[in-house]
């Protein structure tokens, strides 16, 4: 196939059992590298360009990884005032996060040229998500382009279903999954993980892991293939490594000072300072128009070998000695403390500590309507639990700009969010919105499993009823090839200098989360099963420390959280409680103070400042939706006189005839010698015929009658049919159907359904007002 002068290539794999169709040739020429990646009808273009140069003074790999969601992809217009894609969703910047991570470990260390790599949703059938193919598609276009990268990386989502491990599950099966697993990696091993998952075991997520990293092995296959047939080759670069010459000066020059004051300088800032004051020394010894043999020497590129030789002795130092910086063992834990209820007003608060990291968090409970509504590709619409992670400045003793969260914190956010996610009761148990905000107030490592611990006491304090509570821990690696050493709570500075970053959260059950980066090509499956194990036996003497500040849910929510209730009606009846154009639900809310929401399966959500005010509602809701009770005697008011009766509204829009033989317990001439329109009587339901008109008797409830005793002196039960109806009826029959049997004004005016309400209310049909009026 041809476009021009361009040759379309089509590559196939096998991922999970469904075909992975690739194709190049045809879109985005004039990037370094651009693929179509397709599954089912879900496709993705990924494109890979690099610059021809290096921005003066950069001393950094400048990687963008972007990701842009476009709901053309699903059909869909944009919501927004502009009718266009603007900022990008929270799951659209999760997606560029997770397509980073494995890519980034795999470029030359020394690469300064930058580098962009943009995916496009193109297509969304709603069954296949877009992740991992953003994946394989951004190393396709990397390994086939002119870009240095030590790739190729596949990804696989893994499920766990009926206690099956599932490879590539459609959003459909993922429903019923215990495990929402994404791995990347390459031929040889893992070097990425994200996971959410309901309490697993970790035997079975070491099972996982091998499933996946044998699942992706075709698509590793299929990029090879592509290399060796369409890959271009690959350009040189100016390499930002530090000169041999440089290094072994500054190994010389420093390298017994970097010892001294690493061995004896535990605490941190104490180290930094010695460390900081050597630097400035070393760095004044140079001059740009270089000094003893070493030519050119940059200050930047100073400060970079002096670095390099910390690092190196840190290294040393935990690999020979097992001796951290902070003078910890390897599977040592830092200082712990918890503490809640810190924050007057504010429905839960909880504050974790772990050495110099601080978070604290503070829950917050709302109504349904407060859920989050999404508006992305993916098939959820709402969410009713929320985290939301913030680390100012001021946490790591800095200042800079407050411009709203940064790529970081949002992911940092969405970790500990899918932390506890499977551990929040469901909405039939506990009908609360849930937000929780984790404040950093100090950093020095594994802020986010900070906020997992904060969050889980915050939400305790909040009267949640969580399933069980989660703490986190945060897993390093040190490796030199041969020998390797696993840390347990890492540090910032271990985290910097380190070769794995790996966090896991869960209960005393099992794993609810994972994350794992790596800065190395992999790690074995040894090596993980370790860490894991390290990793379970840490999180659980968290989770001790967090127990003894508080060990269950509070039994009671803050004074300061809104009452919610939760009752179900007919859903036949929805109409009647909302009441035509909204009037019904809207005076009620203003009434009690309440506010009322309303499913369409007939579930009533009523929250209020206090437990009265959403008592008082819920007693009129049902008693709009309750049914007539044969024998049952009710409160009613009088709301309409005829000579042959008088019409009582029993329940609310519910009215019964009292015939004038059933009206007292002496003989009536005149109805309105004895009752007026709004006298309140007490009345028994004697007689509820066919279609739903109710017979009354006061003087069964002054007799002490029973309904049967009632009916056979009700002088008026061949008269007048049968009874009266819903009290907003119109049609059906004769206008004085109690004098002639069959219907009355008690008669439907239009058809049931509608947002009214059902019979007896104007509408029909199932428009906002009931539909047209019959």
């Amino acid at each position: 196939m041809t476009n021009g002068t361009q040759s379309v290539q089509r590559f196939t794999a096998k991922l999970g059992g469904e075909d992975l169709i690739v194709e190049a040739g045809k879109l985005a020429m004039q990037a370094g590298g651009a693929v179509t990646v397709r599954m089912g009808d879900t496709m993705i273009l990924a494109t890979a360009t690099m610059s021809e140069s290096i921005r003066p003074g950069i001393d950094f790999f400048p990687l963008a990884v972007e990701y842009e969601e476009r709901l053309y992809a699903a059909g869909r217009i944009p919501g927004s005032f502009f009718r266009r894609e603007g900022r990008p969703a929270e799951q659209a910047i999760l997606t560029a996060r997770v397509t980073d991570r494995p890519l980034r470990p795999l470029f030359p260390k020394d690469l300064r040229n930058e580098v962009q790599v943009v995916v496009t949703a193109l297509s969304h059938d709603k069954e296949h998500a877009t992740d991992m193919l953003c994946i394989i598609g951004a190393s396709i276009a990397l390994t086939i382009s002119n870009i240095p990268f030590n790739g190729p990386v596949a990804a696989v989502r893994v499920g766990l279903i009926d206690g099956e491990l599932v490879l590539n599950p459609t959003f459909s099966q993922m429903e019923k999954s215990a495990l929402d697993l994404r791995v990347a990696g390459t031929k040889e091993a893992i070097n990425m993980v994200e996971c959410g998952a309901e309490e697993i075991d970790e035997a079975t997520m070491a099972k996982a892991l091998k499933a996946a990293h044998e699942g992706f092995q075709d698509v590793i296959r299929l990029q090879e293939e592509m290399q060796a047939a369409i890959g271009k080759p690959k350009s040189t670069y100016t390499p930002a490594k530090s000169s041999d010459a440089l290094m072994a000066k500054m190994r010389e020059r420093v390298t017994s000072q970097v010892q001294t004051i690493v061995a004896q300088h535990t605490d941190r800032d104490e180290r930094e300072a010695a460390l900081d004051d050597v630097r400035d020394l070393v760095v004044s010894e140079y001059s740009v128009e270089g000094s003893e043999g070493v030519d050119a020497v940059l200050p930047q590129d100073v400060k970079s070998a002096y670095e390099e030789v910390v690092a190196e002795e840190v290294r040393r130092r935990i690999l020979v000695e097992g001796i951290r910086p902070d003078g910890r063992k390897v599977n040592e834990i830092r200082p712990l403390s918890a503490e809640v209820g810190l924050i007057p007003r504010v429905h839960g608060s909880g504050l974790f500590q772990r050495g110099l990291t601080q978070v604290l968090s503070v829950a917050t409970l709302g109504t349904p309507q407060d859920a989050q509504e999404l508006d992305g590709l993916d098939p959820d619409s709402t969410k009713r639990y929320m985290h939301h992670y913030n680390m100012p400045s001021f946490a790591s003793g800095e200042t800079s700009p407050m411009r709203g969260p940064k790529r970081r914190e949002i992911g940092h956010g969405a970790l500990a969010e899918t932390a506890l996610r499977y551990m929040i009761p469901p909405p039939e148990e506990f009908p609360y919105t849930l937000r929780v905000v984790s404040e950093v107030l100090s950093s020095n490592g594994s802020t986010s499993m900070a906020s997992v611990c904060g969050s889980t006491l915050s939400l305790m304090d909040a009267g949640v009823p969580l399933k069980r509570p989660v703490s986190g821990i945060a897993m390093g690696l040190i490796t030199d090839g041969d020998k390797y050493a696993i840390l347990t709570d890492i540090q910032g500075l271990e985290d910097h200098i380190g070769d794995m970053d790996f966090k896991v959260a869960g209960t005393e059950k099992g794993i609810t989360a994972l994350q794992m980066d790596l800065k190395i090509n992999g790690v074995s499956d040894a090596l993980m099963a370790e860490a894991l194990e390290a990793a379970r036996v840490a999180r659980l003497a968290i989770l001790e420390v967090m127990l003894k500040a508080i060990p269950e849910p509070r039994k009671q929510l803050s004074a300061f959280a809104p009452r919610m209730t939760v009752i179900n009606v007919p859903v036949d009846k929805i109409g009647m409680i909302i009441g035509p154009g909204g009037k019904t639900i809207r005076s009620m809310q203003d009434k009690y103070s309440v506010k009322i929401d309303i499913q369409e399966d007939g579930t009533v959500f009523v929250s209020g400042a206090d437990g009265q005010s959403a008592d008082r509602a819920i007693e009129q809701i049902l008693g709009m939706t309750e049914e007539a009770e044969i024998g049952r005697i009710y409160t009613g008011k009088v709301t309409r006189i005829e000579p042959y009766g008088a019409f009582v509204e029993f329940l609310p829009g519910r009215d019964g005839l009292v015939h004038i033989s059933q009206l007292s317990d002496h003989r009536i001439e005149n109805i309105e010698d004895e009752v007026s329109i709004g006298d309140e009587l007490m009345v028994m339901v004697t007689d509820i015929d066919q279609g739903g008109k109710v017979r009354l008797s006061r003087q069964a409830v002054l007799e002490d009658w029973t309904p049967e005793e009632a009916r056979s002196r009700d002088r008026g039960g061949s008269r007048g049919g049968s009874g009266g109806g819903d009290r907003g009826d119109r049609g059906g029959g004769d206008r004085g159907g109690y004098r002639g049997g069959g219907g009355d004004r008690g008669g439907n005016r239009g058809g049931g359904g509608g947002y009214r309400g059902g019979g007896g209310n104007r509408g029909g049909g199932g428009g906002y007002r009931g539909g047209d009026r019959q």
